[in-house]
């Protein structure tokens, strides 16, 4: 579908330009016989007509050739649109690639179309440009803008055909019928206890608990809470009867970890934070029903109730392990008590679970130079018995239970990606105990030393949460039939929703509720680089209030670039960009400009509206983005469904532009009506931008409704999820007092934010606290602090480089710094200073 602006094809004239003695190309024929000569606005206005047709195949072969190295393959993308596009320029009789005419203008054909850019791109003021640009880089310097952009959908890129360009006249009449319907009857109000009801549809949601050892940052919060806080909204706006729940998560070595740092308790420390996360996401207007914790007898009474169903029903193995213990802390070192060389991919600080980098699982004696990371002792080998769950016991039962749950559910493709990758590898035993004090007691008599592995035990946290929230917690949690459970989660913590958490209920054998939707995110990174609380790199959830940006610009930036079906990339630039011109030039200028046309030409109340041809087609227009936002939103499209609001608010946009009621108020009756019709309709759509906001920016969706005075019923457009826009503020409704909803974020507040959270603002007492934890010889001797300090600025730097992909020279002189500081630091410590050699490979 396309606007009336686009519709103007303003084309290439090879005529001689009358007041010129000689032909001047490029030029361009205006509507009004003036003529253009500047490239730049040439190639802006023929944009406009690419933007139209071939935009969705474009940025498809673009994400093609630079994310997914299938640049042979682009042809098969675009050629269909472009075909359309030749064959409607080639028509004389056809001004208009709509078809429709109303003044002459000179068309021209394909081939000059490529000859004035072939001429272009031979110059060589374009080309040092380029070079300038591309930095010999090709496709790859466009990287990190397309990680940014969302994943274009195959279905956009069909052959376009002449028939979408404008709405049926039969769709056209159907939206005008539908305008005059009115609103439906207001939804009931939430009551707590919620619980499943007959005859609804009935959706437990719940996000990833968020571990409560640390602030979480930006990736976090859109990785889970934040998504699952827009689909919660969504769905109470469909009036699905829905509960929202969360908490923290707060046993597991890393919270043990975390005391030891911080001279606490482990209780000590799951209190401060849990305050420190509910606090957070309060800021960000996550709108739990509730937000528990982990550390409460209900999570004791549940999981050790599991552990015993799975015991009984024989799927719980004993076996004997070999596990890394520090002889200096007389302790075996759980998960996170131990750090090392990752076997796979060599990162110097893989954890004894997992590695950060490559992401991949590790048994802790895997690691290659391993440390305690109490004392940094090297840890010896010794044996521990443990309790495994039998999942190659369970894998049966486990196929079947996916493959209905995949099929009929709304799983994120790499949700079954990673789970089947799990399969297609053979399911082994795993491991449910640990040698912890901080953690759920393991109540089997030959275990009582031990607690629940972290993995085990946190999953079970959603029901005992539940279970803290209200007694009756089992008609959520052992009713399949009634109840949808819908898991939101970073791509990370697919496996333990997917595979451990489903085997240990289908094992239970207890009619357990199992996950229908698993819809997990890729990850957000900072910038180039990832986020680091240790080097101060990226905004943490505490620090994004600091900032001064409000909660809700937050949150539609996240969700602008939430990682959906590729890693995305937070940018300071891009947020600004993304404010300043489809939030402040876009969505707010269109709502603002409505609202103040009711105050300012018809003193406050919304005029009669006479509808005519062009007000129907634009009714029809909105109800199709309507239609494509429900489709999108119950599918958990989420960052797709957001680019339908902004459409939204061009097309008003658009509307009034063509329209002019600030003209046609200042003329005869006529024109006046027109004027109040326009303004009318443009009140009315703002009207239906406020709702479609509401689980993206909650705040400034109910500041809309406040400035217009609408009614509370309008938020039950969607209620019975048929996208229809019906007139809520008719003749005569009165609107409230109307001001700017956005501000602009200007060039110098962003810089010095991106400078604030770029990692520089590190102090020499944060290094002194890390240096203090890594190396003892310090505890003795504090002669070498320069040194040392230097050698992990140092590192830190070559890493930024690295990350940047910065010249190959300037990284190998900086790790020629670095290794020199490498010697000076052994030397310091009495140790040599050359390299341990190399082993060599086994042949």
């Amino acid at each position: 579908m396309m606007s009336p602006a686009y519709k103007k094809f303003l084309v290439f004239s090879e005529k001689v330009v009358p007041f010129l003695s000689r032909p001047a190309l490029p030029a361009l024929l205006l509507p009004n016989g003036q003529h253009l000569f500047s490239s730049n606005a040439i190639c802006r206005l023929s944009t406009l007509i690419i933007h139209c047709f071939c935009q969705p195949a474009l940025l498809q072969a673009l994400h093609m050739t630079v994310l997914q190295g299938k640049g042979s393959e682009v042809s098969k993308v675009i050629q269909g649109p472009l075909n359309y596009l030749v064959q409607s320029l080639s028509k004389i009789n056809t001004p208009y690639l709509t078809g429709v005419k109303s003044q002459h203008l000179f068309l021209c054909e394909h081939k000059s179309f490529k000859l004035w850019f072939d001429r272009v791109n031979g110059m060589h003021a374009c080309q040092t440009a380029a070079q300038k640009v591309l930095q010999g880089k090709g496709h790859e310097c466009m990287k990190s803008y397309m990680q940014r952009q969302p994943a274009p959908q195959i279905s956009q890129c069909r052959d376009m055909q002449p028939s979408n360009s404008t709405p049926a006249e039969e769709e056209i009449e159907a939206a005008a019928l539908t305008w005059n319907k009115g609103l439906s009857p207001q939804a009931t109000e939430r009551k707590h206890p919620i619980l499943p009801q007959e005859g609804k549809r009935n959706i437990l949601l719940t996000s990833a608990l968020p571990y409560v050892n640390n602030v979480p940052h930006l990736g976090n919060i859109i990785g889970c809470v934040l998504s699952a806080d827009v689909f919660s909204r969504y769905g109470r706006l469909r009036g699905w009867n829905l509960l929202f729940v969360c908490g923290t998560d707060e046993y597991g070595t890393a919270t043990e970890n975390k005391a030891r740092e911080e001279g606490l308790t482990p209780q000590q420390i799951c209190d401060k934070y849990h305050a420190v996360h509910s606090s957070i996401y309060k800021w960000f207007q996550i709108d739990f029903d509730f937000f528990g914790r982990t550390t409460t007898e209900k999570q004791t009474e549940i999981a050790q109730d599991i552990f015993w169903r799975l015991h009984k029903n024989d799927f719980l193995v004993e076996d004997t392990v070999e596990q890394l213990c520090c002889e200096n802390c007389k302790r075996f070192l759980a998960d996170r008590f131990v750090e090392g060389i990752c076997p796979h991919c060599s990162y110097p600080e893989a954890r004894g679970d997992q590695c950060d980098k490559c992401g991949r699982l590790i048994n802790a004696v895997e690691l290659k130079e391993p440390q305690c990371k109490v004392c940094r002792q090297t840890p010896v080998i010794r044996t521990s018995k443990h309790l495994f769950l039998d999942l190659p016991k369970l894998e049966s039962q486990l196929e079947q239970w996916l493959d209905k749950s995949t099929s009929g559910g709304d799983w994120t493709p790499n949700a079954k990606q990673i789970t089947r990758s799990w399969l297609r590898d053979g399911l082994k035993p795993r491991c449910i105990t640990r040698d912890l004090h901080w953690g759920t007691p393991v109540p089997h008599p030959d275990f009582k030393e031990k607690v629940f592995y972290v993995w085990f035990d946190a999953p079970i946290g959603y029901l005992s949460i539940t279970a803290n929230y209200t007694d009756k917690w089992e008609k959520w949690w052992k009713n399949p039939q009634q109840v949808e459970l819908y898991n939101f989660m970073a791509k990370d913590n697919v496996p333990f929703h997917s595979v451990v958490f489903p085997c240990s209920l289908l094992g239970a054998q207890d009619n357990y509720t199992l996950v229908n939707h698993l819809v997990a995110t890729e990850y957000l990174n900072y910038e180039d680089t990832k986020f680091s609380k240790s080097r101060g790199v990226g905004v943490f959830g505490d620090m994004a209030k600091d900032t001064g940006i409000p909660s809700d610009v937050w949150r539609f930036y996240l969700l602008y670039v939430r990682p959906e079906g590729q890693d995305s990339a937070f940018s300071w630039a891009d947020m600004a960009m993304k404010n300043n011109s489809e939030l402040l030039n876009n969505l707010g200028n269109f709502i603002n400009r409505a609202g103040m046309f009711v105050m300012k030409f018809f003193e406050g109340c919304v005029p009669v509206m006479d509808l005519q041809h062009e007000d129907k087609r634009l009714l029809a227009l909105v109800g199709w983005e309507l239609q494509q936002y429900i489709q999108l939103m119950d599918k958990v499209k989420i960052r797709d469904a957001l680019k339908h609001i902004l459409n939204i608010s061009r097309h008003g946009n658009q509307y009034i532009q063509v329209n002019e009621p600030w003209k046609k108020i200042k003329g005869g009756d006529t024109e006046r009506q027109r004027a109040g019709t326009v303004t009318g309709v443009s009140v009315n759509i703002a009207c239906l931008l406020s709702v479609m906001l509401l689980p993206y920016m909650p705040t400034v969706s109910q500041t809309i409704r406040d400035q217009l005075n609408a009614p509370q019923s309008c938020i039950n457009t969607m209620l019975q999820g048929t996208g229809t826009f019906v007139c809520a503020l008719s003749a005569g409704h009165r609107v409230g007092t109307v001001s700017p909803l956005f501000q602009k974020l200007e060039a110098d507040q962003i810089e010095a934010l991106k400078k604030k959270f770029g990692g520089q603002q590190l102090t020499a007492i944060v290094y002194l606290c890390k240096i203090l934890l890594q190396h003892s010889y310090l505890r003795e001797n504090l002669n070498h602090f320069e040194t040392i300090l230097s050698n992990l600025s140092q590192g830190d730097k070559v890493r930024a480089l690295k990350a940047q992909k910065a010249e190959k020279a300037v990284i190998t002189a900086e790790v020629a710094k670095l290794l020199d500081l490498k010697k000076q630091l052994a030397v310091a410590e009495g140790k040599s200073p050359e390299p341990a050699p190399q082993k060599s490979k086994k042949k």
